[in-house]
């Protein structure tokens, strides 16, 4: 097995778990590092492929995914936090409305 090979079944490995941890957590902040999970799996395998082409393509797309996994993640924990405060609860199956009562 290759360097190359080795680097692509890890990305695989990566991505699968990012997807297994979304489906089955019930926590918003874990599902949330799953998606992060799987953006890191991303960043990899565009690396990896810009290895083995020529050029600055695939590094290029991967710093792009970074900057929004930055932005995802600090808009994403500010709501997190925002309906916690208001909910008690960071589990989205109790969260079911989000119309204020009057």
């Amino acid at each position: 097995m290759t360097e190359t090979d080795f680097l692509f079944y890890l990305g695989v490995l990566l991505f699968s778990c990012g997807l297994l941890i979304v489906f089955t957590k019930k926590n918003a902040l874990l599902v949330l590092m799953g998606i992060e999970l799987m953006l890191n799996a991303a960043n990899l395998n565009l690396v990896l492929f810009n290895k083995q082409q020529a050029g600055m393509d695939g590094q290029l797309f991967a710093l792009f995914v970074i900057l929004v996994a930055v932005c995802e993640a600090a808009v994403g924990i500010a709501i997190i936090l925002r309906v916690y405060h208001y909910y008690q609860s960071a589990v989205p199956d109790r969260i079911n409305n989000l119309k204020e009562h009057e």
